[in-house]
């Protein structure tokens, strides 16, 4: 490591650092589309606003039908005459894995724009988010030489071989909350298989989208192969979603958004659509956890974690009754680690709710759960900062029902609802009483009990004596109304490419 690399990295643990670059940090307000920048023809923008400081970012191209017709076309040609589908393997590896190296590069200025956006500790941004997404990039670049094709068994006078093939245009949809993070899990796979991509990111978070893909054009990307368009959801979302030169459209985000998009594909051309959606998952602590202190302050990351704006959120804790009080006890501690402050402060855990609306309606739940008898035992304010009070406190009830709202509603916020158990089979029944079954954690040194749960949860990671365990080799994503279909690992390029199978008969 060089000096200079050494005194980087140890200036963004300075408030100050990140104060000045904010002053400095330039925005892109307009759509990327086959290379160029391009503003809505009607005129029409949105403000980019930064929650933790109520202040406007940037007024950005709201793109809608004509944007977004324009993007497809463009990926469509790219798909159909540019080079990057019919690249050999080991070229779009280089790619890839040169992007990755570009957003290393530039993971001060990403890590921002994504703080600035929605209001996420910047440090949570610069080491996870930032550095996450690019390895996603690289190990997909890294796949790309390393995958074959297959030979049916055939008799003796026939080969049949069965290979996968580019799907065409893929539009993805992402959200707000991880705006670079989600926007690599759909994109890596994606282009490492041949596709060429309409990317919609969430209006509350379009920069850190449309500055990636002005590395991926220095990174070597043809132009029209990635293409970004801001815009309302019920705008340019709508116009991918009903698009009818769209092969597939990938999607994470609320539950209702994703039953839109299923409504839109039937509308159409039947594109395939694949959705990540909500969650409520739960978290069983079980009398048998020797380390209930881990246990504790697990359980407070599971919620409190990007202000508890994370879709696979451990929202639901379930303690076994005999040891609730002592886990409690200890839970309420790690809670405090929690309270927000200014994004940019390196020394904030948490950060601001993504918009007031937002904040609204978390701190309506906050409302409801008191009013319907559940117990207040930490947080329930909101938090002014900086001329903004988009900032909620940590946020812990007990004595939750199954039948309150707080229990079987994804709250988007670090709000936890506890409720109490007396039997393994109790414990299992109250965890998949919910419509979702994104993911489960379970607390354990019974060996036996840790796989008869884990077996029983229906959730599409559960994750055991730990919580949300998350790697780019695993995939992700769940069942129920949480959607279908994988993000990360090799499953993923399921989603991004068709079997074909070609039959030689031989004579």
């Amino acid at each position: 490591m060089t000096a200079t690399t050494v005194e980087r990295e140890s200036s963004v643990f300075d408030l100050g650092f990140w104060q000045q670059r904010a002053a400095q940090q330039a925005f892109i307000d307009k759509a990327l589309i086959g290379g160029r920048q391009v503003a809505a023809a009607s005129g029409e923008t949105f403000d980019s606003i930064n929650p933790a400081t109520n202040q406007l970012l940037a007024r950005v191209s709201a793109c809608g039908e004509a944007e977004v017709d324009l993007a497809v076309r463009t990926a469509r040609r790219a798909f159909n005459e540019g080079p990057w589908a019919r690249m050999a393997p080991v070229e779009r590896k280089k790619v890839l894995l040169r992007l990755a190296e570009l957003m290393l590069a530039h993971r001060e200025e990403l890590a921002l724009l994504d703080s600035l956006n929605m209001g996420k500790p910047v440090m949570d941004a610069w080491n996870i988010d930032v550095p996450g997404a690019a390895h996603v990039f690289a190990w997909y670049g890294e796949a790309l030489d390393k995958l074959y094709d297959q030979v049916a068994p055939t008799a003796a006078n026939a080969l049949a071989t069965i290979t996968r093939e580019a799907l065409g245009v893929v539009a993805a949809v992402v959200p707000w909350n991880f705006p670079l993070d989600m926007a690599a899990w759909k994109l890596a796979p994606a282009l490492a298989a041949g596709n060429s991509v309409v990317l919609k990111p969430a209006e509350q978070s379009p920069f850190s989208a449309l500055r990636l893909a002005e590395l991926a054009l220095e990174a070597g990307l043809p132009e029209g192969v990635l293409n970004v368009v801001p815009g309302l959801g019920e705008h340019a979302g709508k116009a991918l979603g009903l698009h009818p030169d769209v092969d597939c459209l990938v999607f994470t985000g609320s539950t209702q958004v994703g039953k839109y998009f299923m409504q839109y594909s039937a509308q159409s051309n039947l594109k395939q659509v694949w959705l990540e959606c909500g969650g409520k998952s739960p978290n069983l602590v079980f009398d048998d956890c020797r380390d209930l202190d881990l246990a504790a302050e697990k359980a407070a990351f599971g919620i409190f974690f990007n202000q508890g704006e994370v879709c696979s959120a451990n929202s639901r804790l379930y303690v076994q009754r005999s040891i609730r009080d002592e886990f409690i006890e200890r839970l309420l501690a790690k809670a405090r680690d929690w309270t927000p402050g200014d994004p940019l402060n390196p020394a904030s855990r948490a950060g601001a709710i993504v918009d007031a609306g937002q904040t609204a309606r978390i701190m309506s739940f906050i409302e409801g759960a008191q009013g319907e008898g559940a117990q207040l035992l930490t947080g329930g304010r909101r938090l002014s900062f900086n001329g903004s009070s988009n900032f909620v406190e940590p946020t812990v009830f007990s004595d939750v029902r199954g039948d309150m709202q707080l229990a079987r509603e994804e709250v988007f916020g670090p709000v936890l609802a506890v409720s109490t158990f007396d039997t393994e089979e109790e414990a299992v029944r109250l965890a998949n009483d919910s419509i979702y079954g994104l993911a489960a954690s379970v607390w354990s040194d019974d060996l036996h009990r840790a796989h008869r749960v884990a077996r029983q949860l229906k959730a599409g990671t559960v994750s055991v004596n730990t919580v949300d365990a998350l790697d780019v080799t695993v995939p992700f994503g769940g069942g129920k109304q949480s959607g279908f279909g994988r993000d990360l690992s090799l499953h993923s390029f399921d989603k991004y490419s068709q079997l074909k199978t070609t039959w030689f008969q031989l004579r």
